[in-house]
């Protein structure tokens, strides 16, 4: 009996095993299948590289001004030229990338905390979801760009304030996508049955309905996180975002336009820092849609289908 038991559990944790592998190679397979998926998701590593290692490789100060050699074009010295006070282009770009991108992440981060909560708990409470989502409703109906510079002009221009404002603006979005998937959640049967076993609102909330919101939330991060970054460069072209001298690419492009027709490298290397950086992210959220819900690309193919007959 013992061997058996023993043979048994063996041949169990090898099924387990080549059952995981055999997932995860599938998974492999999808993924470098959605050749857009990837080359986002490789756009978009090389700029976090670029924020995190990049300021060791520039040779000068993003600060330093030499005014003997403003509005100087791309040269050997100055690979994208310098700006309108002489400052070396390429070392604001790089670090200016920590701002913007640093900006994205802890919107994403904060407006997807605030949002699951709030989306969690409207779904459950019916009160709470009156009051909550009518919130939501309110500045959801203001554009975004205005209702941050509204509450950039309350808050005052800085780093800090910049994230503050965007996470108020985009947590209306993500509370809706969690609570929408959150009450289809509720209404299963396997919550009823936690509900009849006399479990606690705390613990069906987060231990049972929670999980089921994670993967649409994190694709909704992804373009949080795009949209967050060309909202900061908004705010900060329009001087009410990161605030001077610190460099991102929104207030590089803000010393640019004065000088457009005379320094166009100042608009242009910026801009297709911003291009690159939100084209890789909403790459790689659509294709992170399609792996978590194959619902969309099926309902593709069953409409083809129905057309074809």
């Amino acid at each position: 009996m013992q061997t058996l038991k023993t043979d048994t559990n063996v041949d169990l944790s090898e099924i387990k095993s080549t059952l995981k592998s055999e997932q995860r190679k599938i998974l492999t397979k999808k993924i470098m299948k959605n050749k857009l998926m990837v080359a986002g998701g490789i756009i978009f590593i090389l700029l976090c590289l670029l924020a995190l290692f990049g300021p060791m490789l520039v040779k000068y100060d993003p600060h330093e001004m030499t005014v003997s050699d403003r509005l100087t074009a791309p040269s050997g010295d100055h690979l994208l030229g310098t700006d309108n006070f002489g400052r070396d282009l390429l070392s604001r770009i790089v670090y200016g990338s920590r701002a913007t991108l640093g900006v994205g992440f802890s919107v994403a981060i904060l407006s997807s905390l605030f949002g699951l909560i709030i989306g969690l708990y409207s779904s459950y409470y019916k009160t709470l979801d009156h009051i909550l989502m009518r919130i939501s409703d309110g500045l959801m109906a203001i554009p975004g760009v205005l209702l941050a510079i509204a509450l950039m002009a309350a808050l005052g221009p800085s780093t800090r304030n910049v994230i503050i404002a965007l996470s108020i603006v985009f947590t209306p979005y993500i509370a809706r996508v969690v609570r929408s998937v959150a009450l289809s959640v509720r209404e299963q049967t396997y919550i009823e049955a936690m509900r009849a076993q006399g479990a606690s609102s705390f613990r069906i909330i987060w231990l049972h309905i929670m999980p089921n919101t994670i993967s649409p939330l994190i694709v909704q991060a992804t373009f949080i996180f795009s949209d967050a970054m060309i909202t900061e460069a908004a705010l900060s072209f329009l001087g009410v975002g990161v605030p001077a001298p610190d460099p991102s690419w929104g207030n590089i492009l803000y010393d640019g336009k004065l000088v457009i027709f005379n320094a166009w490298w100042m608009t242009v290397f910026p801009g297709i820092m911003i291009i690159l950086a939100v084209m890789s992210l909403n790459l790689f959220g659509d294709g992170l849609r399609d792996l978590i819900d194959p619902r969309v690309k099926s309902g593709k193919k069953i409409k083809g289908d129905k057309h074809a007959k």
